[in-house]
């Protein structure tokens, strides 16, 4: 019988050290200038897919490990090289996880590919929910799907907010109410083809953080496309539809089940910022020489620095089951997701908050990265659900109570 172990296969040290290097000698020298410019980071990206970190086979067999362990690993050392260039490189796996919750083989395979491109011209893909009045509130979404019988199409009309990607991804992957007055439950996600008429991304958002992703809003003006990019099927979506009018519990809303799927990557992500600004601060601390001793000796950073070194490695545990639960089915009975990514978010937040209170004005200047990283970090208490939703997830969980 083998015993408990948290000692990483050799696989994950192997990912872990190829992510690690790649973020150390491709993404932190270019990171300032993609920051500042405020641009989609196309050259990195494409070293990325040249050397098979960017890419349909990479993503499958990160999607693959029975650990569910993978992803996160390599998202935290992504992340810890810069958040703004990470996202960039990832946010693309957040519509292939919309593929993978809602499709059939038959469309992971056609899809997924068109989401990444090959090396030679890397594409970026976008997973469409957000809505100006429908954030976290996922069941006011008023973007609407209606099935043409006749021509066996699908026209879709509504905003998107916020979209990752949005307006210049080969792929789109869209959630639209089909049945309003069922709510989220009447709700399905379709991918929008490449260079399909009626999507338009309006110009890209100025943002206080994550510069080097591309954010945008997309408009949906009676775009039409194939009965075949629904995911999962007309006959799934029947039964499911059918299920909810009789009053019975489907499993998981279109969205919903991708967030689910997704809250540890984005903790994961969270913990890497965390954990950049971390070793930052305690370098910077040992070397900094203040009242005649660096000022690492003194008590008050010490035990600052302590704090934050346990609260990186107890998240990382938070992350690691959630994603381990995800992998192989676990149910969630007490919020385990909405806990790694509450906890990630809100440490990414503190810790940069820490790194620059111990530079003093040093970290309130562009020379040190930590700057970027704080302003990077807020984000991670806000999309994919706040930490207010987190905390209604995991009470809703926890009481067994429906708590508005």
């Amino acid at each position: 019988m083998t015993g408990f172990s948290l000692d990483l296969t050799e696989e994950q040290r192997d990912l872990k050290e190829w992510v690690h290097g790649f973020a150390s000698g491709v993404v932190r020298p270019a990171a300032a200038e993609w920051d500042e410019r405020e641009d989609t980071p196309w050259p990195v990206i494409q070293e990325a897919a040249k050397i098979g970190l960017y890419g349909f086979e990479s993503l499958a067999e990160m999607f693959g490990d029975p650990s569910g362990l993978s992803l996160q690993i390599a998202n935290e050392e992504l992340f810890w090289g810069d958040a703004g260039i990470g996202m960039a490189l990832f946010g693309t796996s957040l519509a292939v996880a919309g593929i993978f919750a809602a499709g059939t083989s038959e469309q992971l395979v056609e899809w997924v590919p068109q989401c990444f491109g090959d090396a030679d011209d890397p594409k970026v893909a976008a997973f469409c929910v957000s809505e100006p009045e429908a954030g976290s509130d996922v069941a006011s979404m008023r973007t609407r799907a209606r099935y043409d019988e006749a021509k066996d199409e699908w026209v879709i009309s509504g905003q998107k907010a916020w979209i990752t990607n949005g307006g210049i991804a080969n792929v789109h992957v869209v959630v639209a109410s089909v049945d309003p007055a069922l709510g989220s439950r009447g709700q399905a996600a379709f991918v929008v083809p490449p260079g399909t008429g009626g999507l338009e991304g309006n110009r890209k958002i100025k943002k206080l953080g994550l510069r080097a992703s591309h954010t945008a809003d997309v408009f949906l003006d009676d775009v039409r496309v194939p009965g075949s990019c629904l995911l999962g099927g007309k006959e799934r979506l029947d039964r499911r539809l059918a299920k909810a009018r009789e009053g019975g519990r489907g499993k998981g809303q279109a969205a919903m089940a991708t967030f689910e799927v997704s809250r540890p990557t984005v903790g994961a992500q969270a913990l890497g910022i965390a954990r950049a600004a971390y070793e930052y601060a305690l370098d910077y601390a040992g070397e900094r020489v203040a009242f005649g001793r660096p000022i690492v000796e003194n008590q008050s950073i010490a035990f600052a620095l302590a704090d934050l070194r346990t609260e990186i490695d107890a998240v990382r545990l938070l992350i690691w089951r959630a994603a381990w639960m995800g992998r192989n089915e676990k149910p969630f009975t007490a919020g385990e997701g909405s806990m790694s990514k509450l906890r990630a978010g809100e440490l990414a937040v503190s810790a940069t908050e820490k790194a620059v209170q111990i530079l003093g004005g040093a970290g309130y200047s562009r020379e040190h990265p930590v700057e970027r990283m704080y302003r990077d970090a807020k984000i991670y208490t806000i999309f994919e659900g706040t930490s207010e939703i987190q905390r209604l997830v995991i009470a809703r969980a926890i009481t067994g109570r429906h708590i508005p």
